[in-house]
């Protein structure tokens, strides 16, 4: 039982993962670090969760590799799961609607566990924490909060045309939350104070620096590796040795959705194939 003022948390990260490296775990622990550091979070769960095959990105690989990869990555984590909902939809769905969905499973998981004496401690709770009630995300504090968990490129990204509709950022960042780790080239605290939405919702945008600089790329991986290079102690050992096994990345991989509209600006913009 979390004491009073404490808020048990979840830390879901979307995202393509191709393929998953080991900063994308980092991640998860410098974000539960600045999180319980400050007295006020109890991470208890991560959830990796890959984008679906409609999403259309150039070089992404099937997402049944991705999942298996991540799940590889994450087999010696006693916190960090993998979820396949996403990535086995039909058509890309928006971040929005994942987080969501996760929400909504969260509550689902919590009810079903719910005793006399988690009822009783979350009716002391909603009288005791009463800054709940002033805040404007997740409303329902049964269950644990859920943020996204991202990098400051993708809240930079948030400013870009017709990628995200307003009403989601509203929603992921004033229902939700999220927690941005910091990257070099970009300066997440800029970005916040030029877009008015996240401004209005800087209370919930937990900015994370990652003070030993670890600039992994995903982009860079699949570069190396498609040169025959080494990408060892980038990727977890089981990891690249699934690429190996399965020959997955390489020039065709690479041109696969060379010729294909982003799913998100086909979808708000009514792009095509080209």
């Amino acid at each position: 039982m979390d004491p009073l003022g404490v808020t048990p948390v979840v830390l879901l990260a979307c995202g393509s993962f191709n393929p998953i490296t080991n900063m994308h775990l980092r991640m998860f622990e410098l974000a539960r670090d600045h999180l319980e550091d400050s007295g006020r979070y109890r991470v208890v769960k991560g959830i990796i969760s890959p984008v679906g095959d409609g999403y259309k990105k150039k070089g992404l690989i099937e997402a049944c590799h991705r999942l298996q990869m991540a799940r590889l990555a994450t087999e010696n984590s006693d916190w960090i799961t993998v979820d396949s909902w996403e990535s086995l939809q039909s058509e890309w769905v928006e971040t929005a609607k994942v987080i969501r969905h996760h929400y909504e499973e969260l509550l689902a998981a919590q009810a079903d566990s719910n005793d006399v004496d988690t009822v009783k401690h979350t009716k002391k709770r909603r009288m005791d924490e009463n800054y709940f009630e002033s805040s404007s995300h997740q409303k329902r504090r049964d269950g644990p909060q859920l943020m996204l968990l991202c990098g400051a490129d993708v809240l930079e990204s948030f400013g870009v045309p017709n990628l995200w509709r307003q009403e989601d950022i509203t929603e992921i960042v004033g229902r939700y939350g999220l927690a941005c780790i910091t990257r070099s080239g970009c300066d997440p605290h800029k970005f916040i104070h030029q877009s008015d939405v996240l401004w209005r919702h800087r209370k919930n945008i937990h900015i994370i620096h990652e003070w030993v600089a670890n600039e992994i790329s995903a982009t860079h991986v699949r570069r190396a590796l498609r040169r025959g290079r080494s990408v060892r102690y980038l990727l977890p050992d089981a990891v690249l040795q699934y690429i190996q096994e399965c020959d997955l990345y390489s020039d065709v991989s690479e041109q696969k959705n060379a010729d294909v509209v982003l799913a998100p600006l086909q979808r708000y913009t009514g792009g095509s194939s080209s």
